[in-house]
């Protein structure tokens, strides 16, 4: 059994915004709806999203779509997760993913089940060019995960370390629940966290181990306005590209917009200024002048 557990109850403060911050949109898709799609393309056949934050406006939103789970209040990252109780008596693999990251391929979700073969936990990692206060992947000379240290907490020797945690993880399920039950909010911030597992799980003789991501931008979270646009770019060119070498002829990249849903067939060409957006197609041969803007159209030939 493929389950997924998504991370989403937070404000999202620095959007300066009263909308939830995973119902921000990128190419007019909410971004934990890019999330639970990219899940769902991976093989995720159950998928619980943990809500807090006007949890009912995203409840309403994502209807259909997932289970929920209500995290009230909200004490960290492992305490979001223990809200999925849900899943707690299944089987199989559960990835832990976040709301806010939606630009993750579906065949790096795919990557983070396979690499449970010989492992109970599986720790996605990326390094980005920019490494800052992002917390270090500190590994056993076989490769193995030893922990994952918090930039504040890292020593001079670790903050060197570039790899660092996004945020991912997959789990033997049943290992997840066990080890969950083992967190305590013994910090300075009173919070349970999920990295804590590392550790936990590995005193438990369970094996860690981590599936490295070469695309940073692809698993970076958004936690502001700037951060969103920057994503909202990163995607678009990514989905340009893909019709690109589907043979679709785009006169201007930088200013088509098209969203993950939209089908194009071949020997089309998209002049600049277009959004096309929803579930909207476009047939072979077609020519879609600049300044067309369509949600959910079709058009006929």
């Amino acid at each position: 059994m493929k389950n997924a557990i998504i991370m989403a109850g937070g404000k999202g403060t620095r959007m300066k915004s009263d909308k939830p911050k995973v119902l921000h949109e990128i190419l007019h898709e909410p971004m934990l709806g890019l999330v639970i799609d990219s899940l769902q393309a991976a093989g995720a056949q159950r998928i619980v999203t943990v809500v807090g934050y006007h949890h009912e406006e995203v409840e309403k939103a994502m209807a259909g779509r997932c289970e929920f789970a209500v995290q009230q209040p909200q004490l960290g990252t492992g305490h979001a997760v223990m809200q999925a109780r849900q899943l707690e008596k299944e089987d199989g693999i559960t990835l832990v993913a976040s709301g806010d990251c939606p630009c993750v391929r579906p065949e790096t979700y795919a990557h983070m089940y396979e690499a449970l073969k010989d492992a109970q936990m599986a720790v996605l990692t990326a390094i980005p060019d920019d490494n800052g206060a992002y917390g270090r992947v500190i590994r056993n000379e076989d490769g193995s995960v030893r922990k994952i240290v918090e930039f504040k907490d890292a020593s001079e020797e670790e903050r060197k370390v570039r790899e660092v945690n996004t945020g991912i993880y997959a789990f033997d399920t049943q290992s997840l629940f066990a080890g969950l039950s083992h967190l305590d909010n013994n910090n300075a911030q009173h919070e349970y966290y999920l990295t804590d597992l590392v550790e936990i799980l590995q005193k438990m003789g369970k094996k860690v181990t981590a599936v490295a991501c070469d695309d940073w931008q692809e698993v970076s979270g958004i936690n502001d306005n700037p951060a969103l646009a920057a994503s909202s770019f990163y995607l678009q060119q990514r989905i340009n590209l893909a019709h690109m070498q589907a043979g679709v002829t785009i006169v201007d990249p930088k200013n088509t917009y098209i969203g993950p849903h939209v089908t194009i067939g071949h020997d089309v060409i998209i002049y600049p200024n277009t959004y096309l957006y929803g579930n909207t197609n476009i047939p072979d041969g077609s020519v879609i002048a600049p300044g067309t803007v369509m949600t959910n159209g079709h058009i006929g030939l």
